[in-house]
């Protein structure tokens, strides 16, 4: 990732994207906890909270660091719709902030706030031991450049195939800068998010939501094809295949010093055929960048949605990825996936340079009539 910029103390007014409604609905069942009459409309729609501003640190041995995780109960009905909604904040931005947590003596950032982008996912019930199946991904997205951002995911397939209760984990690939100089010495992030559930009839049927994958190749090849099984009566089916580039060294062959800002062709085959062959590459990234001036004299300015990083960092393509953004799945369709019974699933990536990484995750979904 390139090197962010240092915003002078001059601080900006602008207000912050950030915004978090409320946790619970009137109709969830932990309204009436306080044991009241008051009767639950079983037509209104259900939120399950899952993070209230927690805290991710980059702070090696301290709580959370990297992760926060809680347990989600997604009842056992049926819904019409299910949405993660997400927010996450930040100490970096507005820069107004700044007046009442200024940086520390010789360094140029708040001590808490992280300026740089990382990698942002959530995952459902990560393994526990070698034997279980990979996380399934819900979301994969990559924060800003020390801002704020909201997220609305579409889960709804997933909770009606898997009801019940879960494991969910928010993962932010943060780092501290002990010298304060690129981002914050001990920055961090706060993560909140929580799933509505309207009830109703599916607009699906959902058979079954198989992870298949879920790691980091640093290879151009994986060690062996994925088995997997797609059930009987499936009609439709999918698979949802995730990939970003990250870190690495120089290649000629990139755009930047980086495994992030290479070009790579990645070949996906279903039962030994090859159904896809795909170059993932983001060239829309400098639309995330609406300049604002920093100071009254407009001599220095910055992106609106990406506060803290430098304007051409933020414009630049990149693996698949955008800062402040999601990245949304390859989706591959097959004939061979409507055939019940045993299948494998296998890619490959024309080259991965020393010391980089595709985070690459995969999840089969069956539906039938």
């Amino acid at each position: 990732m390139l090197r962010s910029f240092s915003p002078t103390l001059a601080l900006v007014t602008a207000a912050a994207a950030f915004s978090f409604a409320a946790c619970a609905s009137e109709s969830s069942p932990s309204a009436a906890a306080d044991g009241g009459s008051a009767e639950v409309d079983a037509s209104a729609p259900m939120t399950v909270v899952a993070f209230d501003d927690a805290r991710i640190t980059s702070e090696q041995g301290q709580p959370n660091f990297q992760n926060v995780r809680a347990e989600v109960d997604f009842g056992t009905a049926k819904v019409a719709k299910a949405t993660m909604i997400v927010d996450l904040g930040t100490t970096c931005y507005p820069f107004s902030k700044w007046a009442s947590n200024p940086p520390p003596q010789g360094q140029n950032w708040p001590a808490d706030c992280d300026a740089f982008d990382r990698n942002f996912e959530f995952t459902l019930d990560d393994p526990t031991g070698a034997t279980e199946p990979p996380a399934i991904e819900l979301v994969r997205a990559i924060t800003p450049f020390g801002g704020p951002l909201h997220l609305e995911i579409d889960v709804t397939d997933v909770v009606n195939a898997r009801p019940g209760k879960h494991r969910l984990r928010s993962y932010i690939a943060t780092w501290s800068d002990g010298a304060g100089r690129v981002s914050g010495s001990r920055g961090g992030w706060n993560v909140s998010a929580r799933f509505v559930l309207e009830p109703g009839a599916p607009p699906r049927n959902v058979l079954a939501v198989v992870p298949l994958y879920n790691d980091s190749m640093t290879t151009a090849e994986l060690a062996a094809p994925i088995a997997f099984d797609v059930p009987a009566g499936t009609t439709g089916a999918r698979i949802e295949y995730r990939t970003t580039g990250h870190g690495g060294g120089a290649d000629d062959a990139c755009l930047g010093p980086a495994e992030e800002f290479c070009r790579r062709t990645h070949t996906l085959s279903v039962d030994g055929a090859t159904v896809k062959r795909w170059d993932p590459v983001r060239l829309d990234c400098k639309n995330l960048c609406t300049l604002a001036p920093m100071n009254d004299a407009g001599t220095q300015q910055y992106c609106k949605e990406n506060p803290c990083g430098d304007i051409g960092s933020v414009r630049a393509a990149r693996a698949n990825w955008c800062p402040g953004s999601v990245t949304p799945p390859m989706v591959i369709e097959a004939a061979s996936l409507l055939v019940p019974g045993r299948h494998t699933a296998s890619w490959s990536i024309s080259k991965v340079a020393s010391g980089g990484s595709w985070r690459t995750s995969a999840v089969l979904f069956a539906y039938g009539d």
